[in-house]
């Protein structure tokens, strides 16, 4: 996937020891949970079985527009929770909502990791390969070849590029293009203006209301873009 010259090198996110340069944000009430965690070299989301939370991320303290984002993603095939990467996304403090792109990771049907979904507010639907609400996403919807691995019996990791360039944003995964959304109308609308997200923004990792499930990230880097 050809792309042009990156503006500057490329930066890590993740030192592989400490959550420096992340912080946590959720509900108060979810605040005493110890989900995110560093784990074996990996930022790690671990939630148990039976666990009573609502929306947990994990936020850079960092703002980032155009950029590269390449990281490891690895998951186990009894996770029932929903994971994602946010991009350009921002949190409201007073809402406990987070508006932005997002690019889903999800555990239980794995061949919807890498669809672009909008978690802002006013709208919370998918934008491609497909768009409409949630449910409407099915089998079919993923690319021909689509591949993900689960890592029950061995320490497989899932190879995650999004790039991020003016108003189009593009997903590969393991290899396999995935999303190649062109958003001019979109994600520079009033609505994503108003948020202040679509364009620029934060970059978050995700653990989704309700359901246990391990996740784990690791080797995240990210390219500026000119």
């Amino acid at each position: 996937m050809a792309c042009s010259k990156p503006a500057s090198e490329s930066v890590s996110l993740f030192d592989g020891e400490t959550l420096q340069g992340w912080v946590v944000k959720c509900k108060p009430k979810d605040q005493d949970k110890d989900y995110w965690r560093v784990e074996d070299g990996a930022i790690t989301a671990r939630v148990p079985e039976g666990s009573k939370h609502d929306y947990i991320w994990l936020m850079t303290e960092e703002e980032y527009d155009d950029f590269e984002l390449n990281l490891k993603v690895q998951t186990v095939s009894e996770g029932k929770g929903n994971s994602g990467i946010q991009v350009r996304s921002r949190y409201d403090e007073e809402k406990y909502w987070l508006d932005g792109p997002q690019i889903d990771i999800h555990p239980p049907a794995p061949w919807r990791s890498g669809f672009l979904y909008d978690e802002t507010r006013e709208l919370k639907q998918w934008l491609s390969p497909l768009q409409g609400p949630p449910s409407k996403a099915k089998p079919h919807h993923a690319p021909e070849g689509w591949k993900w691995f689960h890592a029950d019996e061995e320490d497989v990791w899932n190879e995650v590029q999004i790039i991020c360039r003016g108003t189009q944003i593009k997903t590969v995964i393991n290899g396999v293009p995935v999303v190649d959304y062109d958003g001019a109308g979109r994600l520079d609308d009033e609505i994503h203006m108003a948020r202040d997200v679509g364009m620029n923004g934060h970059i978050f990792l995700q653990i989704h209301r309700g359901g246990h499930m391990l996740v784990r990230f690791k080797d995240i880097s990210l390219q500026p873009l000119d």
